[in-house]
């Protein structure tokens, strides 16, 4: 039975293969580059990353493991805090407290919220953890451990993921944001167009501190996330103060009497508020992208990762205290201004709130910072997955030592999303179409955590160096479960009255729908258009493809005549075995022929080593 131990080693322990019968071990550590062990019709394979971790094994299917991080380990323990903090406090706790009281009905019932979303924040975060000590040299976060869960059928948990993190991977709530506090802080009400057009300049100068450097970003993250601490204290401290009655808020304690005087029973209004407690939080899992980049990553993110959810959920409470300290209840709910900008006027007046605006900013350009980083890890391994065209794209870190495809492709979707809708329906249900997919994915990692348990005791492979107590995991895949069930519930003033002007719940379909398109294109192409045409897809690992010790899978096309020929000379993760190596001519769909025709003529005698017939997917 798995260990119930949450922030403790649970040892070094190592099955023993020979007490699993079903379960063949495969010495081919002379045949390729890692041993495999198969498990009826999976096969792991071990492999081992340059970040100080131990062994791995990860099913053949995953992206091979890259011993040499080419991205470097810049990645110490501030920055894993500050990784952690930016993305999570970004403008979430500045804006979402009146909305969240205005959905909740009372002040009880809000702080109750602000609480779950701790021990949401902190049951994920322990689901991460056990993750990262399977897979201690794979970064990308939620990309490999969905990968590892469900490795068949094949790929196709990659290629829906892949989906929705390549088609909505903008980043475009935020960016506005920031440039809707840059006019606050000019006094100057811009037009639309001047709004996205210095939230594109914005969004673009956050896209360039990234891409120049990766060690100098990292550090640029923990600026802007040292102001943010500071700033949140500030607030929490003068509302202590408040609190106290020190200042000249009068009856500070009126919001805590009968704070549960209002409460809601409606179930939307309840799904919005946990969704937007969710978006509050979401960020602790930033730190778990960037795994490769991390020395010993496992007691690094046991630490520092906790301290960094403990850190922001105390902040959050105070802050909420405070918010709710100076300012009554019914002007805080009816207020069009943020929850920080009443508070600052109540407080320090007007001027007070001038000074807000330029907090706020830099709090939402620190947090573009954090996000870039974390989904360009995300994307850079989507596409070492295979399942994108072009992986060399992806994965390449030639010129600047960062993964510049991952970044182009950020700043392309986000400038479009800032332009191309309109202000008002066509915004807010693109922003909510982010939320519905992922939370979906959430509940299928955190279940597929015990399928991973599973499996690995099956086959007699080491333990979890952590393991997640099972009332943490239950407790997130509930979370998420109420997260994709209750928007379903008609608002109370029926269902065009949601935040949108159309249907309530067209956002929540059209995920459902964006995961049904992904399954019948999976289909027609992992089994139909093959069959039609006579081919079968394989992986095929591409070594160095940028000097800089990068590697990807990438899958080709190969025909039913081949495919004996390709099985033979490959592994189960695609490398070649070592004993075909002198024939094989490499293949490269750009590349040209080999001009020694001997080479050549060997490879095609062995039915590998030409262009013949194979082609890139």
């Amino acid at each position: 039975m798995p260990s119930l131990k949450f922030w403790q080693s649970s040892g070094d322990h190592h099955a023993n293969p020979a007490e699993h019968p079903a379960v063949d071990v495969e010495a081919s550590a002379s045949d390729s580059e890692g041993s495999f062990l198969h498990d009826g019709n999976l096969a792991f394979v071990r492999e081992k990353a340059g970040n100080d971790s131990g062994p791995q094994y990860q099913e053949a299917v995953g992206a091979p493991v890259e011993s040499n991080s080419p991205l470097g380990y810049n990645v110490g323990w501030v920055t894993v805090i500050f990784l952690n903090v930016n993305q999570m406090i970004g403008t979430g706790i500045f804006s979402t407290p009146g909305s969240i009281l205005r959905s909740t009905g009372s002040v009880g019932l809000a702080m109750i919220f602000w609480l779950i979303g701790f021990l949401m924040s902190l049951s994920g975060l322990a689901v991460n953890l056990e993750f990262a000590s399977y897979f201690p040299g794979r970064s990308g976060g939620e990309v490999a451990y969905l990968e590892q869960s469900y490795p068949r059928p094949k790929y196709f948990f990659p290629i829906a993921f892949a989906v929705q993190n390549v088609i909505l991977s903008f980043s475009s709530s935020n960016a506005v944001v920031l440039s809707r506090y840059l006019w606050r802080i000019a006094a100057i009400t811009p037009s639309d167009w001047q709004l996205k057009g210095v939230a594109v300049a914005a969004y673009t100068l956050a896209v360039i501190c990234v891409l120049v450097h990766n060690k100098y970003s990292l550090w640029a993250v923990n600026v802007f996330g040292v102001f943010k601490v500071l700033l949140l204290v500030v607030i929490s401290i003068t509302g202590l103060v408040v609190l106290g009655g020190s200042t000249h808020i009068q009856n500070p304690h009126a919001n805590w009497e009968n704070s549960f005087q209002g409460t809601t029973n409606n179930g939307n209004d309840l799904a919005n508020a946990i969704v937007n407690i969710v978006f509050s939080y979401s960020g602790y899992e930033n730190a778990f992208k960037v795994v490769n980049e991390i020395k010993r990553p496992v007691p690094t993110l046991k630490k520092n990762a906790t301290a960094s959810v403990l850190i922001v959920s105390i902040l959050y409470i105070l802050c909420n205290v405070a918010y709710f300290s100076a300012v009554p209840k019914a002007e805080f709910a009816a207020s069009s201004q943020t929850a920080a900008a009443v508070f600052f006027t109540r407080v320090f007046g007007p001027r007070g709130a001038n000074a807000l605006n330029v907090f706020v900013l830099l709090s939402a350009f620190g947090n573009l910072l954090a996000v870039l980083i974390g989904h360009a890890r995300m994307i850079r391994e989507i596409g070492r997955q295979g399942v994108l065209p072009y992986p060399r794209f992806w994965v390449t870190t030639w010129p600047f030592g960062t993964p510049i495809g991952p970044y182009l492709l950020k700043w392309v979707a986000t400038v479009i999303m800032i332009i191309a809708p309109p202000a008002g329906d066509a915004f807010t249900f693109a922003v909510s179409l982010q939320s519905y997919p992922s939370a979906m994915f959430s509940v299928a990692m955190a279940v597929g955590l015990y399928l991973v348990r599973h499996r690995f005791k099956r086959a007699g492979l080491p333990r979890a160096e952590f393991e997640a107590w099972h009332i943490a995991a239950i407790f997130f895949i509930l979370v998420q479960i109420y997260v994709l069930v209750m928007p379903w519930v008609p608002p109370k003033n029926g269902p065009y009255s949601g935040d949108v002007s159309f249907w309530y719940a067209t956002y929540c379909v059209t995920g459902i729908a964006i995961i049904i398109v992904c399954a019948l294109y999976y289909v027609v192409w992992m089994y139909v258009w093959p069959k039609f045409r006579g081919y079968k897809i394989r992986p095929e690992v591409l070594e160095d493809v940028d000097s800089r010790g990068a590697n990807t899978h990438r899958l080709v096309q190969v025909p039913l005549a081949e495919l004996a020929a390709w099985d033979e000379a490959h592994d189960d993760a695609g490398r070649l075995r070592r004993r075909h190596q002198h024939q094989h001519q490499h293949y490269n769909g750009d590349a040209e022929r080999a001009s020694d025709s001997s080479a050549v003529a060997s490879g095609e005698q062995a039915g590998i080593g030409g262009e013949k017939g194979l082609k890139e997917v």
